[in-house]
């Protein structure tokens, strides 16, 4: 279950639907991977082909460390990110990584 986000678009996204805070265009594959994410209980559950998901390595812009935290492809160069606390899944992120 989603315990956190630090995207405050995609926490309002997941919520209420409003795309206000993402670009609309992602809204129906974002849709998909929210709802997927909300009920895995481990990152494998994530694991579609067309997700491309992969471990974070190194650290984030702002220096800190990204290890245990996940990813998965939106559409280009933009990623839904995150990390799980035992089962469930915290720092929901939604980033655009050029």
């Amino acid at each position: 279950m989603i315990k956190s986000f630090r995207h405050k678009g995609l926490r309002q996204f997941f919520e209420t639907g409003s795309v206000a805070g993402i670009q609309p265009h992602h809204a129906g594959k974002l849709q998909a991977q929210l709802t997927v994410l909300n009920i895995a209980v481990e990152p494998k559950d994530m694991s579609a082909p067309q997700w491309r998901l992969h471990p974070l390595v190194g650290n984030d812009p702002s220096g800190n460390s990204v290890q245990g935290h996940w990813a998965v492809n939106v559409n280009a160069n933009w990623r839904l990110t995150f990390a799980f606390d035992a089962f469930d899944v915290v720092l929901v992120n939604y980033q655009d990584y050029h």
